[in-house]
């Protein structure tokens, strides 16, 4: 099985910059062994990596529940699901992406949901390391979509909501059961402020802080991918230096 980095964090800390920072690392390292999961609806992976998606997982789900007679005859519903999934998933320069998404439609996703983390767990064995961007509420972790991770990146700011929110994480994962190895904090847009008692308190491992970085604000607002960073960027330099720590 690869191994599996599950970013969490709550809205607006830039779970999605570090992902895709991440995953251009790795890649300088692994190239071609290397899957993005983007598992928030909100976020923009595809577009941080520069990758355009066709389809995404939830876009599936609600074909399927919408028009079962898709189906083959003869071919089982989690066999045609599987097949779909993997067409799903986009190759780029040095990794995979997988979108995915969230089912629109209505009606029970129950069954598929059931195939959903199977397969999951079948694609997953093909690469050495796994990236899943999650969403804010870690939904596919407590579906149990993402059953394990090898280590658990969880990004805040410096601001006592944010920690708080880091803190809810942990408590959410120990409820659930969610078995990680490695369970890390990571400060985003560090301004150089921060109350070190609170870091303290939390069961994480604190890993260090990122510093803001403008280039990436030009970046996102003219939609060019975070893989165009320059490697004099801050983000860059101070990633690279926690890297082995999360790796």
């Amino acid at each position: 099985m690869g191994y599996t980095i599950a970013i969490a964090g709550k809205g607006g800390t830039g779970k999605t910059t570090i992902a895709a920072i991440l995953v251009r690392l790795i890649k300088e390292k692994t190239p071609g062994s290397i899957l993005a999961v983007d598992a928030d609806p909100n976020s923009n992976l595809a577009e941080a990596l520069g990758v355009s998606t066709k389809a995404t997982i939830g876009s599936i789900l609600d074909d399927i529940s919408s028009h079962p007679e898709k189906v083959p005859q003869g071919m089982p519903k989690d066999a045609f699901i599987e097949y779909q999934v993997e067409t799903a998933i986009e190759e780029s320069d040095g990794f995979d992406l997988l979108s995915m998404g969230h089912p629109e439609g209505p009606g029970c996703y129950c069954y598929v949901n059931n195939c959903l983390r199977n397969i999951v767990g079948k694609i997953i064995n093909n690469y050495r390391y796994i990236v899943i961007d999650n969403e804010a509420g870690l939904e596919h972790l407590s579906r149990r979509t993402t059953r394990v991770a090898d280590v658990l990146l969880v990004i805040s700011d410096h601001t006592a909501a944010g920690l708080r929110a880091a803190d809810r994480i942990m408590h959410i994962v120990k409820e659930l059961k969610i078995k990680t190895q490695k369970n890390c904090l990571l400060i985003n847009r560090f301004d150089g402020n921060i109350d070190k008692d609170k870091i303290k308190d939390l069961s994480l491992d604190y890993l260090g802080n990122i510093p803001q970085d403008d280039n990436i604000i030009s970046l996102s607002s003219d939609g060019i991918s975070l893989l165009k960073l320059k490697e004099d960027s801050v983000s860059i330099k101070a990633l690279r230096k926690i890297k082995d720590k999360i790796l």
